[in-house]
């Protein structure tokens, strides 16, 4: 490989680990046309690297919060336990649960929401990075085999 090609695959993988279906997968289907396991293997590492990186990330903001929050706030005010607020999010939890929003990730949310919702959610980092990865893998191979099964009809678009 040389260094064009990887230039291409690192930020073809980088779209992906923002958002897969609004910059990740146009940007692969660009950057790669033609070359379907380059494309296919960027987007699905982007897609992983971005959910384990804003998992994490995501766990070291809660836990910045959580102290910033005890620090200052938890001595003045007295804490509420049931708030408007508090009951919609226990609501969506239960409605939707990890499944649903590992499923709803890639497609209306963006990587970093859904990691960020998930890990505020779940703590457990090891199943909601699996859960996230393989959800990502789906879609990558869903949008790209749908964009090859409607070439055609897009053809005009690309040349």
């Amino acid at each position: 490989m040389d260094s064009t090609e990887i230039w291409k695959f690192i930020s073809a993988a980088l779209a992906c680990t923002i958002s897969l279906s609004k910059i990740g997968i146009p940007a692969v289907i660009a950057i790669y046309k033609y070359n379907y396991f380059m494309a296919l293997l960027s987007s699905c590492t982007g897609a992983v690297v971005g959910t384990i990186v804003f998992t994490y990330l995501s766990a070291g903001i809660l836990k910045w919060w959580n102290t910033l929050k005890d620090k200052w706030f938890s001595s003045k005010h007295p804490k509420k336990i049931f708030t408007k607020s508090n009951r919609r999010v226990i609501r969506i939890k239960h409605r939707f649960g990890l499944v649903g929003i590992a499923a709803l990730t890639p497609i209306l949310l963006s990587i970093p929401i859904g990691a960020f919702l998930a890990e505020r959610f779940y703590k457990d980092k090891k199943k909601v990075i699996l859960y996230l990865s393989v959800s990502g893998v789906f879609w990558c191979f869903t949008f790209y085999f749908i964009f090859l099964f409607f070439y055609g009809t897009f053809k005009s678009w690309f040349s």
